[in-house]
């Protein structure tokens, strides 16, 4: 029995039993009979509409404040700095209010990593997946039809590889950015860190909204920052131009290949559980 130290009151110690909590089953036929499961659905569902709304909007802003042919400015609007604020501010907001409802993912390459993790259920997995990429749908739908005259002249919020990028460049750029994002979730959240810190009160939404606000500082010039299908995915079809089609792949190969990545890492590196369960095996083998 792993044994972790708390820090007391008053400068004492007690100790603290930990668990690593079982792994989720492939397919849990259970969860289909649950309110609660569907209650999750439905939160994914309105949390990246509404994210994809705030986002989308924040972006077709700063784009028409800074259009020279309408009276705009180089300095006009919120900047990109203003742009990765909406993004990752936004991430913080949601996460904080769905994750003790559906455990706040809001993008596929999350859900993706977590079910890699066995956190979550092949089914949960492939729900949750479905309901982000038609929030996000009805979230730029929503976009277009209330700013329609700015929506497709401002591009519509879709991701595209900027020019003089290579498609290895763009891959690279959101494999690397996914990668920032899942692990830093996967540490947020990590059950381990909150039974041996748990004297120090830990936001998880806050880490995970600074990765996503630094990722898109970086990657804004190069893709626009997916390193999230369904965002890509929901931008695109409302937006349905040739060229966000033309790229869409970028942004579901790189961000769940960003995605394995963390998982493995965190998991088998970081947390060793490759070791462990080497060690249950050869500990089993010789009773």
């Amino acid at each position: 029995m792993a044994k972790d130290i708390e820090v007391g009151g008053q400068g004492g110690f007690s100790a603290k039993d930990y668990h690593d909590p079982p792994p989720a089953p492939l397919i849990d036929a259970d969860e289909l009979t649950q309110w609660s499961f569907y209650r999750a659905i439905i939160a994914e569902f309105i949390a990246t509409l509404l994210f994809l709304y705030i986002t989308v909007l924040t972006v077709i802003g700063y784009k028409s404040q800074t259009d020279k042919t309408k009276g705009g400015e180089d300095c006009g609007g919120v900047g990109i700095l203003g742009i990765a604020w909406s993004f990752g501010g936004m991430i913080f907001v949601l996460v904080y209010c769905t994750a003790g409802i559906s455990g706040g993912h809001i993008n596929p390459a999350v859900t993706f990593g977590l079910f890699l993790a066995r956190k979550v259920s092949l089914v949960r997995a492939i729900l949750y997946m479905a309901a982000q990429c038609l929030g996000a749908i009805c979230g730029c739908g929503l976009v277009k039809a209330f700013q329609s005259a700015y929506y497709s002249r401002y591009g519509g919020g879709a991701n595209e590889l900027a020019a003089g990028y290579s498609k290895g460049t763009g891959l690279a750029a959101e494999i690397i950015g996914t990668f920032v994002l899942v692990y830093t979730v996967f540490s947020a959240t990590d059950p381990k860190r909150n039974a041996r810190d748990s004297h120090v009160p830990v936001l998880a939404p806050l880490p995970i909204g600074f990765a996503v606000f630094m990722v898109h500082l970086a990657t804004i010039p190069i893709t626009g920052t997916g390193i999230n299908p369904a965002r890509s995915f929901g931008a695109a079809v409302i937006y349905d131009k040739d060229k966000a089609w033309d790229d869409q792949w970028i942004f579901w190969v790189g961000p769940f290949i960003g995605a394995a990545i963390a998982a493995f890492y965190h998991q088998y590196i970081l947390r060793a559980a490759a070791a462990k369960a080497l060690g249950s095996f050869r500990s089993s083998s010789h009773m």
